[in-house]
Parts: structure tokens; C-alpha cells; sequence
């Protein structure tokens, strides 16, 4: 697919999903022995389910969507306690919102193919209808059912939207806003302190939010052919896009303008993905430095609490640590590793 491959990459990089995800998975690989680093890792999980337990007695949406953040990746949960029970009660709070039912997407069963969950998703199109992440994740499972006529009626319904938004920054901001809750036991700490383990967590567990099979997007798009119609939705929704809540979402509106555009706009567009590799790179080192930096943990930590998209995030993140939003005039992006992998699809679990 042409240009896909840089596409591909600047998702793989988004938020920390490569080698910061690695890090909040392995926290002390890289600087202790095995030993202690399984010890840690047992260390944070069994404080993740602490933070759970406690999180479980809330009855408002935005700490029950933490605790059920929290909860998703745990293994063995009791039932009152589960990623299921807590999305659900989150979503049903008087004060719930998108971002409650966004999370239950992912609230279904992977292996019978029921992903992403439908009912979330009729729930959505009814909450938020101007937003066009919400019709791309209905083409998706159009194409997905092969459905050629209403995958092409999600397309002209998402460049319709007025934003674009996968409440990664609201996911953030609940999981900021509880990991205070208990404080973090010293096996679980690293140079940064109790801090440094608050700023993990949050990271670490961000990344698992539902996103749209934006290749889906892309494909439709590239094959538009002659077709004038399908390649003026396809370019609204680039520029819709562009100014969307996350670094995937932007790569692809800048990709859509490279393939669609004139000669001016696919080298703005290739520009702008430069910087946008470079800003995303940059923000991945940050995190993976939260353990070992207090200052920049509490940093981040207090940029999670304010809110906002992760785009917005990613951005503030960059500033705070004295970082160029802008790629130098020398710098050119790595070549992809031909071994990472792909972001995962909005149905994965």
C-alpha cells in the first residue's frame, strides 16, 4: 500500500506503544537482574490490584474507568472486580460520558469474533454522532461483513464529523486522576520513587485503548480511482484528521493529503509526518525515562490530570521537557523495523 509503511510506523510509535509499552511491561529488565526484575513486575501487579479493589468503592464514572483500566490487563480477576463489571458500572454512571462507552468496546470475546462491542458502539453513534472516530469503527466492521454500500455511507458520515476523537486523553486523565489512590509499596519503586511508579502505570495502561482499523480507511481511500465522490469524503476526512486526538489519527490524515493532493500539499504533508515521526519518537524516550526521573514523571503525571487529547498530551509533554515540536532541518526518520508490529485493530481485546 503505497506510503502505508510510514503510516505504520508513526502508529506503532504512538503514545508509548513500542519501547515504552516494552518498558511498563519489563520495568527493570534493562537494569537489574532477572531476578529482581520478575520480583517488580509481581510487585506492580499485585499493587495494580490493590489500587482496583479500592478504586471498585467509587460510584462516579471518571475513577471507575480508571479502576477498570487498571483492571483489564490483570489476570484472574473476581467477577465484582473485572474489567466487564467495572466498564459496565462505569458506563452506567449518572456522569458517564463517550469515554466510558469508548472503553466498552472493548468488552467482548475476541475469539467468537464479537469485537468490538456492539452495543458500545450503537451507544456511541447516538452520544457522539459528530465524532468521526465513531463511523470509522463502523467501517471497519462494515468491510469487515463485506457491506460495500454502508462502509461507503460510514466514510461520507465520518468526513461529515466535526472532530475526531478515541478518548485515549480522557483515558489518561482518569487513570492520573486514581493512581494516587493507595501509595506505591517500595518493592514496586525505581529511582523516581513512588512518582515514577504513578507515571508507569498510567502509561502502561493507556496504551491498551480501542482504536479504529485505520488501514481499513486507507485502503478505501487509495482505491478511490476516478471516483470523485469517495476522494472528496477521503480528503474532508484527511483534513479532519490532521487536526485529530491522536499521533495515528494525524499520520493518517497527512497520508491521505500525500496521496490525494496536489503537488503543494503532498510536500506540506510529508513535512508535517516528519515532524510528527519526530515528535512521537521524542515523547516515546520521555517515557521511557518516567522511572528513573521524578521531575519528569510528576511532569507528565500533571499533564495527564488537565485532560485533553493525547495529541494535546504528546504536545505539552514535548514543551514541558525542552524538546522542539519542529525536526531539525538535518534529521530524517529511522528506517521502520521490519519486525514491529503493526498497531492492533479497534476489535483487538
Amino acid at each position: 500500500m503505497r506510503g502505508w509503511h510510514r503510516l505504520a510506523l508513526a502508529g506503532a510509535l504512538s503514545l508509548i506503544a513500542a519501547p515504552a509499552a516494552m518498558a511498563a511491561e519489563h520495568p527493570t529488565a534493562a537494569t537489574t537482574p532477572a531476578a529482581d526484575g520478575h520480583a517488580r513486575e509481581q510487585a506492580l501487579q499485585s499493587f495494580q490490584r490493590d489500587l482496583v479493589s479500592v478504586l471498585a468503592l467509587r460510584a462516579t464514572a471518571q475513577p471507575l474507568l480508571g479502576a477498570a483500566l487498571l483492571a483489564r490487563p490483570l489476570p484472574k480477576q473476581p467477577k465484582t472486580n473485572s474489567f466487564h463489571a467495572l466498564i459496565n458500572r462505569a458506563a452506567a454512571a449518572s456522569d458517564a460520558g463517550p469515554a466510558e462507552q469508548w472503553m466498552r468496546l472493548a468488552d467482548c470475546d475476541a475469539k467468537a469474533d464479537a469485537c468490538p462491542n456492539t452495543g458500545a458502539l450503537r451507544k456511541l453513534e447516538q452520544q457522539a454522532p459528530d465524532n468521526a472516530a465513531v463511523w470509522l469503527l463502523q467501517l471497519g466492521l462494515d468491510t469487515r461483513d463485506m457491506k460495500s454500500a454502508a462502509a461507503r455511507a460510514d466514510l461520507a458520515r465520518a468526513a461529515a464529523a466535526k472532530s475526531y476523537d478515541d478518548y485515549t486523553g480522557s483515558s489518561l486523565a482518569a487513570l492520573s486522576g486514581v493512581v494516587d489512590a493507595l501509595p506505591p509499596p517500595p518493592a514496586t519503586q525505581g529511582a523516581a520513587g513512588p512518582v515514577g511508579v504513578q507515571a508507569l502505570i498510567v502509561l502502561g495502561n493507556a496504551r491498551l485503548q480501542p482504536r479504529p482499523a485505520l488501514p481499513v480507511v486507507a485502503t478505501l481511500c487509495e482505491n478511490a480511482g476516478e471516483d470523485a465522490a469517495i476522494k472528496t469524503d477521503c480528503l474532508k476526512l484527511g483534513k479532519l484528521l490532521e487536526w485529530g486526538s491522536s499521533p495515528l489519527a494525524r499520520s493518517l490524515g497527512l497520508h491521505l493529503r500525500e496521496v490525494l493532493g496536489d503537488a503543494d500539499a503532498q510536500a506540506q504533508a510529508r513535512q508535517q509526518r516528519r515532524d510528527l515521526i519526530w515528535q512521537v519518537q521524542n515523547y516515546s524516550q520521555l517515557a521511557l525515562r518516567v522511572q528513573d526521573d521524578p521531575a519528569l514523571a510528576q511532569q507528565l503525571l500533571a499533564i495527564a490530570k488537565q485532560g485533553g487529547t493525547e495529541m494535546s498530551q504528546v504536545t505539552a509533554v514535548l514543551r514541558a521537557g525542552g524538546v522542539s515540536t519542529t525536526a531539525p532541518g538535518s534529521w530524517q526518520p529511522s528506517a521502520p523495523d521490519t519486525g514491529q508490529a503493526a498497531p492492533a485493530p479497534a476489535h483487538s481485546p
